[in-house]
């Protein structure tokens, strides 16, 4: 497998299931002026799809496109709420919401949702590296324990986190004068997300990059040794 290859497999997931809805929810909102409704229901076709594809083909849920298609039906429901400007602003928490209980329980079924994001910024292309993932994932490498651990802990701040975000957005839309949290509602979110990934980067994807690394290294030197003791006992024969 060639490092483009390995970028495509890595990356190509995460734009097709999340990059690309999102993208297109805002371009059909903004650039051809679809109203919020007609945008949520033209950006789901694509993680609707994928969904059922994983399901006809591989006998399995596509969790990131299932996920992405669960927040924009809830988002297309909660569209028809209208009216009172607190809960226009309340409502807003439930992609969030919606989010955080998806990646926890995706936590308690031992197959956390957020590794599909984090992966690619700690494997970067590098074979040796996406080996020495698989070899720690699958509990083959000495550190798998400990690196599944923070694994699972990775997903579960982000969960909480957005649940958090939600809880916050909530009060503060029932709290605040409507014009107030109209733009605080904004800082609030990207105060959550700057802090998150500070937290989960110090407490898991920092420790599982310096695993990976670590074994990657280790398999190195192993295969390094393989060959030399070969080489050996080639000239001695």
């Amino acid at each position: 497998m060639t490092t483009k290859t390995s970028k495509q497999s890595t990356f190509g997931p995460l734009v097709v299931d999340v990059a690309v809805p999102l993208g297109s929810y805002y371009l059909f909102k903004d650039a051809f002026g679809m109203s919020t409704f007609a945008a949520l229901a033209w950006s789901s076709v694509v993680p609707a799809l994928r969904t059922v594809w994983s399901l006809v083909r591989e006998r399995r849920t596509n969790r990131l496109a299932g996920l992405i298609l669960v927040v924009n039906v809830v988002s297309l429901v909660l569209s028809f709420v209208a009216g009172d400007p607190r809960l226009m602003l309340a409502k807003d928490s439930a992609v969030s919401s919606t989010i955080g209980i998806g990646i926890l329980v995706s936590v308690a079924l031992g197959r956390p949702m957020m590794t599909a994001g984090m992966k690619p910024f700690l494997i970067k292309g590098d074979l040796a590296k996406e080996a020495a993932w698989r070899r720690l994932a699958s509990g083959r490498a000495a550190a798998s324990a400990d690196f599944l651990r923070k694994e699972r802990l990775f997903s579960v701040v982000w969960g909480v986190a957005l649940l958090a975000e939600c809880v916050a957005r909530v009060v503060g839309a029932y709290t605040i004068p409507v014009d107030t949290m109209v733009w605080l509602g904004t800082v609030v979110m990207a105060g959550v997300m700057t802090l998150t990934f500070l937290v989960s980067g110090a407490l898991a994807a920092g420790p599982m990059a310096e695993m990976v690394a670590a074994e990657a290294e280790t398999e190195g030197n192993t295969a390094s040794e393989a060959v030399g003791l070969q080489v050996e006992v080639a000239v001695a024969a």
